[in-house]
């Protein structure tokens, strides 16, 4: 195998949808999507309820919330700390690293071309970020 396209069957885990207990600045969240979603906003209580809602839920809800000012900076830099957080885990990272050296890519069928790749086209910078953490904790 030389690419892994979709994060369904045995890499479930590698979306930030997968249930993960991430704590960061000082809330807990059950995954790295509910983290994501939370931090678009600075306001605590708007993060504490995101914290609480369901994975679906918190994604819908982030698409309405005011974003920081400066999300369009820390966007990247902080989706790579949250899997860093994510990614800790030894079963999880145990998982990563069994993927070896195969490219990583987040399909998808919701047209995001950011985070992924749809119909062909996209950053993937989800998926560049999947391969940085894996080289991190590779060279430990």
């Amino acid at each position: 195998m030389t690419q892994i396209l979709q994060f369904r069957g045995e890499y479930k885990f590698l979306s930030n949808f997968y249930p993960v207990d991430i704590e960061y600045e000082g809330i807990l969240y059950s995954s790295t999507e509910h983290a994501y979603q939370a931090c678009k906003t600075t306001n605590e209580n708007t993060r504490i309820i995101v914290s609480k809602m369901t994975t679906k839920c918190a994604k819908s809800f982030g698409k309405t919330i005011k974003y920081r000012d400066d999300w369009a900076d820390v966007r990247v830099p902080l989706m790579k700390n949250l899997l860093m957080l994510k990614f800790q885990k030894e079963e999880l990272k145990q998982k990563l690293l069994a993927t070896g050296d195969v490219f990583i890519v987040e399909g998808n069928d919701w047209g995001d071309t950011f985070w992924g790749v749809c119909n062909g086209r996209g950053h993937n910078m989800l998926g560049v970020l999947l391969m940085y953490v894996r080289w991190h904790y590779k060279t430990l």
